[in-house]
Protein backbone atom coordinates (compact mmCIF):
# COMPACT_ATOMS: atom_id res chain seq x y z
CA UNK A 1 0.00 0.00 0.00
CA UNK A 2 2.95 2.08 -0.71
CA UNK A 3 0.69 4.39 -2.87
CA UNK A 4 -1.74 5.35 0.03
CA UNK A 5 -2.42 8.93 0.84
CA UNK A 6 -3.11 8.28 4.23
CA UNK A 7 -0.84 8.39 7.42
CA UNK A 8 -3.56 5.90 9.38
CA UNK A 9 -6.79 4.16 8.89
CA UNK A 10 -9.29 4.04 11.91
CA UNK A 11 -11.98 1.66 12.44
CA UNK A 12 -14.41 2.72 14.92
CA UNK A 13 -17.81 1.33 16.01
CA UNK A 14 -19.91 0.51 18.79
CA UNK A 15 -18.98 -3.02 20.91
CA UNK A 16 -20.05 -6.33 19.45
CA UNK A 17 -19.65 -4.59 15.89
CA UNK A 18 -17.05 -6.84 14.63
CA UNK A 19 -14.23 -3.92 14.43
CA UNK A 20 -11.03 -6.05 15.66
CA UNK A 21 -12.02 -8.59 13.18
CA UNK A 22 -12.14 -6.40 10.06
CA UNK A 23 -9.19 -4.64 11.03
CA UNK A 24 -7.16 -7.51 11.26
CA UNK A 25 -8.02 -8.54 7.47
CA UNK A 26 -7.39 -5.09 7.05
CA UNK A 27 -4.02 -4.92 8.11
CA UNK A 28 -2.92 -8.18 6.23
CA UNK A 29 -3.98 -6.73 3.05
CA UNK A 30 -2.19 -3.44 3.18
CA UNK A 31 0.91 -4.11 5.53
CA UNK A 32 -0.35 -2.80 8.51
CA UNK A 33 -0.11 -3.21 12.72
CA UNK A 34 -3.30 -1.92 14.55
CA UNK A 35 -2.91 0.50 17.26
CA UNK A 36 -6.07 -0.34 20.22
CA UNK A 37 -7.75 2.33 21.15
CA UNK A 38 -10.37 0.92 23.97
CA UNK A 39 -10.18 2.01 27.56
CA UNK A 40 -9.85 -1.35 29.30
CA UNK A 41 -8.05 -3.52 26.83
CA UNK A 42 -4.50 -1.85 28.47
CA UNK A 43 -5.13 -3.91 31.53
CA UNK A 44 -3.14 -7.46 31.66
CA UNK A 45 -5.55 -9.91 32.68
CA UNK A 46 -8.74 -8.37 32.03
CA UNK A 47 -9.09 -10.47 28.76
CA UNK A 48 -12.34 -12.09 28.17
CA UNK A 49 -14.29 -8.82 29.93
CA UNK A 50 -12.49 -6.13 27.71
CA UNK A 51 -13.33 -8.19 24.39
CA UNK A 52 -9.86 -8.03 23.56
CA UNK A 53 -10.89 -11.14 20.60
CA UNK A 54 -7.04 -12.05 20.21
CA UNK A 55 -7.72 -15.20 18.01
CA UNK A 56 -8.75 -12.22 15.31
CA UNK A 57 -5.43 -10.82 15.15
CA UNK A 58 -4.94 -14.32 13.23
CA UNK A 59 -5.54 -13.99 9.52
CA UNK A 60 -4.60 -17.48 7.68
CA UNK A 61 -2.47 -18.29 9.53
CA UNK A 62 -0.75 -14.56 9.36
CA UNK A 63 0.02 -12.77 13.07
CA UNK A 64 -1.15 -9.55 13.01
CA UNK A 65 0.83 -6.94 15.11
CA UNK A 66 -0.98 -5.13 17.93
CA UNK A 67 -0.23 -2.15 19.85
CA UNK A 68 -1.73 -0.53 23.09
CA UNK A 69 -3.27 -3.85 24.75
CA UNK A 70 -1.93 -5.81 27.96
CA UNK A 71 0.71 -2.80 28.73
CA UNK A 72 -0.44 -1.90 32.77
CA UNK A 73 -1.77 -4.16 35.31
CA UNK A 74 -5.27 -4.51 36.42
CA UNK A 75 -6.15 -2.18 39.37
CA UNK A 76 -3.87 0.80 37.85
CA UNK A 77 -6.06 4.10 36.82
CA UNK A 78 -5.08 4.19 33.04
CA UNK A 79 -5.69 7.62 31.41
CA UNK A 80 -6.21 9.51 28.06
CA UNK A 81 -2.73 11.77 28.46
CA UNK A 82 -0.76 8.30 28.94
CA UNK A 83 -3.50 6.58 26.06
CA UNK A 84 -1.58 9.45 23.53
CA UNK A 85 1.60 9.36 24.71
CA UNK A 86 1.43 5.05 24.22
CA UNK A 87 -0.03 6.08 21.00
CA UNK A 88 2.37 8.54 19.79
CA UNK A 89 5.45 5.60 19.89
CA UNK A 90 3.31 3.00 19.26
CA UNK A 91 2.79 5.23 15.66
CA UNK A 92 6.08 6.83 15.30
CA UNK A 93 7.61 2.91 16.00
CA UNK A 94 5.17 1.62 13.13
CA UNK A 95 5.83 4.78 10.59
CA UNK A 96 9.68 3.67 10.52
CA UNK A 97 9.32 0.23 9.41
CA UNK A 98 7.16 1.49 6.42
CA UNK A 99 3.83 -0.02 7.97
CA UNK A 100 0.65 1.31 8.00
CA UNK A 101 -0.77 2.09 11.53
CA UNK A 102 -4.44 0.95 11.68
CA UNK A 103 -6.24 2.41 15.05
CA UNK A 104 -9.46 0.36 16.12
CA UNK A 105 -11.60 0.79 18.95
CA UNK A 106 -14.67 1.94 20.55
CA UNK A 107 -13.48 4.09 23.93
CA UNK A 108 -14.28 8.11 22.04
CA UNK A 109 -12.39 9.86 23.80
CA UNK A 110 -9.10 8.10 22.91
CA UNK A 111 -10.01 7.78 19.47
CA UNK A 112 -10.86 11.57 18.91
CA UNK A 113 -7.86 12.47 21.53
CA UNK A 114 -5.49 11.35 18.48
CA UNK A 115 -7.70 11.83 15.50
CA UNK A 116 -8.04 15.50 16.72
CA UNK A 117 -4.26 15.60 18.41
CA UNK A 118 -5.94 17.71 21.27
CA UNK A 119 -2.70 18.00 23.85
CA UNK A 120 -4.07 16.86 27.73
CA UNK A 121 -2.16 17.24 30.70
CA UNK A 122 -1.82 14.87 33.32
CA UNK A 123 -4.55 15.44 36.10
CA UNK A 124 -3.73 14.91 40.13
CA UNK A 125 -6.20 14.12 42.14
CA UNK A 126 -8.00 16.69 45.06
CA UNK A 127 -9.11 14.94 47.77
CA UNK A 128 -10.89 18.09 48.88
CA UNK A 129 -12.76 18.29 45.45
CA UNK A 130 -13.15 14.50 45.66
CA UNK A 131 -14.74 14.83 49.59
CA UNK A 132 -17.03 17.35 48.48
CA UNK A 133 -18.45 15.41 45.53
CA UNK A 134 -19.42 12.11 47.24
CA UNK A 135 -21.97 13.91 49.31
CA UNK A 136 -23.54 14.64 45.91
CA UNK A 137 -26.22 12.48 44.19
CA UNK A 138 -25.63 10.86 40.78
CA UNK A 139 -27.99 13.24 39.25
CA UNK A 140 -26.46 16.08 41.06
CA UNK A 141 -22.74 14.65 39.82
CA UNK A 142 -24.42 14.11 36.62
CA UNK A 143 -25.75 17.76 36.20
CA UNK A 144 -22.65 19.29 36.85
CA UNK A 145 -20.17 17.42 34.47
CA UNK A 146 -22.92 18.42 31.71
CA UNK A 147 -22.51 21.60 32.96
CA UNK A 148 -18.76 22.06 31.17
CA UNK A 149 -18.40 23.66 27.83
CA UNK A 150 -16.15 20.88 26.74
CA UNK A 151 -17.83 18.00 25.71
CA UNK A 152 -16.65 14.92 28.12
CA UNK A 153 -16.30 11.34 27.09
CA UNK A 154 -19.35 10.10 28.73
CA UNK A 155 -18.87 6.22 27.30
CA UNK A 156 -17.57 4.66 30.55
CA UNK A 157 -19.13 6.78 32.78
CA UNK A 158 -21.32 3.94 34.68
CA UNK A 159 -20.28 4.33 38.32
CA UNK A 160 -19.70 6.94 40.47
CA UNK A 161 -16.09 7.37 41.03
CA UNK A 162 -15.56 7.78 37.43
CA UNK A 163 -17.91 10.41 36.80
CA UNK A 164 -16.21 12.08 40.20
CA UNK A 165 -12.63 11.57 38.23
CA UNK A 166 -14.33 12.88 35.07
CA UNK A 167 -15.30 16.68 36.69
CA UNK A 168 -12.02 16.36 38.65
CA UNK A 169 -10.32 16.40 35.30
CA UNK A 170 -12.89 19.02 34.34
CA UNK A 171 -12.31 21.70 37.18
CA UNK A 172 -8.16 21.02 36.90
CA UNK A 173 -8.42 21.96 33.48
CA UNK A 174 -10.15 25.35 34.09
CA UNK A 175 -7.43 26.37 35.73
CA UNK A 176 -4.34 25.26 33.70
CA UNK A 177 -2.38 26.87 31.09
CA UNK A 178 -2.82 24.71 27.40
CA UNK A 179 0.10 22.71 26.65
CA UNK A 180 2.44 24.52 24.10
CA UNK A 181 3.95 21.45 22.79
CA UNK A 182 1.18 20.36 19.86
CA UNK A 183 0.65 16.68 19.12
CA UNK A 184 1.44 15.85 15.39
CA UNK A 185 -1.41 16.00 13.10
CA UNK A 186 -2.17 12.68 11.02
CA UNK A 187 -3.98 12.80 7.59
CA UNK A 188 -6.04 9.66 8.42
CA UNK A 189 -9.38 8.34 6.94
CA UNK A 190 -12.29 7.02 9.39
CA UNK A 191 -14.43 4.36 9.09
CA UNK A 192 -17.35 2.51 11.20
CA UNK A 193 -18.98 0.12 11.70
CA UNK A 194 -22.93 -0.16 12.60
CA UNK A 195 -25.37 -2.63 12.90
CA UNK A 196 -29.30 -2.14 12.51
CA UNK A 197 -30.83 -1.86 16.38
CA UNK A 198 -31.82 -5.08 16.48
CA UNK A 199 -29.51 -6.88 15.40
CA UNK A 200 -26.83 -5.10 17.93
CA UNK A 201 -28.83 -6.24 20.70
CA UNK A 202 -28.91 -9.64 19.46
CA UNK A 203 -25.27 -9.62 19.02
CA UNK A 204 -24.58 -8.37 22.35
CA UNK A 205 -26.95 -10.87 23.82
CA UNK A 206 -25.51 -13.67 22.41
CA UNK A 207 -21.72 -12.45 22.53
CA UNK A 208 -22.20 -11.79 26.37
CA UNK A 209 -23.36 -15.63 26.83
CA UNK A 210 -20.38 -16.60 24.85
CA UNK A 211 -18.16 -14.79 27.33
CA UNK A 212 -20.20 -16.33 30.43
CA UNK A 213 -19.43 -19.76 28.89
CA UNK A 214 -16.15 -18.92 27.90
CA UNK A 215 -14.69 -18.19 31.91
CA UNK A 216 -15.26 -14.54 31.96
CA UNK A 217 -16.54 -15.39 36.04
CA UNK A 218 -13.50 -17.09 36.68
CA UNK A 219 -11.29 -14.33 35.17
CA UNK A 220 -13.00 -11.76 37.82
CA UNK A 221 -12.32 -14.28 40.42
CA UNK A 222 -8.75 -14.46 39.29
CA UNK A 223 -8.28 -11.22 39.31
CA UNK A 224 -9.79 -10.60 42.83
CA UNK A 225 -7.85 -13.49 43.84
CA UNK A 226 -4.47 -11.85 42.77
CA UNK A 227 -5.06 -8.95 45.70
CA UNK A 228 -7.36 -6.58 43.66
CA UNK A 229 -10.18 -5.29 45.82
CA UNK A 230 -13.69 -5.16 45.04
CA UNK A 231 -14.00 -1.01 44.40
CA UNK A 232 -10.80 -1.68 41.95
CA UNK A 233 -12.89 -4.33 39.84
CA UNK A 234 -16.31 -2.38 39.98
CA UNK A 235 -14.35 0.95 38.79
CA UNK A 236 -14.02 -0.79 35.83
CA UNK A 237 -17.44 -0.43 35.03
CA UNK A 238 -19.62 -2.99 32.87
CA UNK A 239 -18.62 -6.94 33.63
CA UNK A 240 -16.02 -6.02 35.94
CA UNK A 241 -18.72 -4.05 37.92
CA UNK A 242 -21.69 -6.70 37.39
CA UNK A 243 -19.91 -9.76 37.87
CA UNK A 244 -17.43 -8.37 40.84
CA UNK A 245 -20.91 -7.51 41.93
CA UNK A 246 -22.35 -11.07 41.40
CA UNK A 247 -19.64 -12.58 43.17
CA UNK A 248 -20.15 -10.24 46.54
CA UNK A 249 -23.77 -11.74 46.97
CA UNK A 250 -25.52 -9.34 45.33
CA UNK A 251 -27.53 -10.19 42.56
CA UNK A 252 -28.57 -14.16 41.47
CA UNK A 253 -26.86 -15.34 38.15
CA UNK A 254 -30.09 -14.49 36.38
CA UNK A 255 -30.26 -10.74 37.69
CA UNK A 256 -26.57 -10.27 36.86
CA UNK A 257 -26.90 -11.48 33.27
CA UNK A 258 -30.47 -8.89 32.21
CA UNK A 259 -28.24 -5.74 33.99
CA UNK A 260 -25.00 -6.31 32.64
CA UNK A 261 -26.54 -6.80 29.21
CA UNK A 262 -28.71 -3.82 29.66
CA UNK A 263 -25.68 -2.14 30.59
CA UNK A 264 -23.88 -3.11 27.32
CA UNK A 265 -26.79 -2.25 25.68
CA UNK A 266 -26.38 1.18 27.24
CA UNK A 267 -22.62 1.30 26.55
CA UNK A 268 -23.24 1.02 22.94
CA UNK A 269 -25.47 3.65 22.85
CA UNK A 270 -23.31 5.75 24.38
CA UNK A 271 -20.53 5.02 22.12
CA UNK A 272 -23.07 5.76 18.76
CA UNK A 273 -23.38 9.10 20.73
CA UNK A 274 -19.86 9.90 21.01
CA UNK A 275 -19.17 9.35 17.72
CA UNK A 276 -22.00 11.20 16.32
CA UNK A 277 -20.73 14.23 18.43
CA UNK A 278 -17.24 13.62 16.21
CA UNK A 279 -19.57 14.13 13.18
CA UNK A 280 -20.92 17.40 14.25
CA UNK A 281 -17.63 18.51 15.32
CA UNK A 282 -16.21 18.38 11.47
CA UNK A 283 -15.38 14.38 11.58
CA UNK A 284 -16.55 12.28 8.45
CA UNK A 285 -16.72 8.39 9.49
CA UNK A 286 -17.52 7.01 6.42
CA UNK A 287 -20.56 4.11 8.17
CA UNK A 288 -20.33 0.61 6.93
CA UNK A 289 -23.44 -1.41 7.36
CA UNK A 290 -22.65 -4.35 9.81
CA UNK A 291 -24.73 -6.80 8.00
CA UNK A 292 -22.45 -6.98 4.93
CA UNK A 293 -19.85 -9.45 4.51
CA UNK A 294 -16.43 -9.17 5.56
CA UNK A 295 -15.33 -8.90 1.54
CA UNK A 296 -18.20 -6.58 1.18
CA UNK A 297 -16.81 -4.39 3.63
CA UNK A 298 -13.00 -4.99 3.07
CA UNK A 299 -14.26 -3.54 -0.75
CA UNK A 300 -15.48 -0.89 0.40
CA UNK A 301 -13.01 0.11 2.23
CA UNK A 302 -10.52 0.05 -0.55
CA UNK A 303 -13.42 2.01 -2.99
CA UNK A 304 -12.96 4.60 -0.63
CA UNK A 305 -9.15 5.01 0.20
CA UNK A 306 -8.16 4.57 -3.83
CA UNK A 307 -10.34 7.47 -4.80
Amino acid sequence: MSKNKYDLIAIVGPTASGKTQLAAHLAARLNGEIISADSRQVYRGMTIGTGKDLDDYVVDGQEIPYHLIDIVDAGYKFNVFEYQQHFIDAYNDIKSRNRLPILCGGSGLYVDSVLRGYKLLPVPENPELRRELESKTDEELAKILSSYKKLHNTTDLDTRKRTIRAIEIEEYYKRQPVDPNPFPEINSIVFGVKYQRATEMKRIRERLAQRLESGMIDEVKALLDSGLNADDLIYYGLEYKYITEYLLGKYSYDEMFEKLYIAIRQFAKRQMTWFRGMERKGFTINWIPGELSLEEKMSIIFDRINS
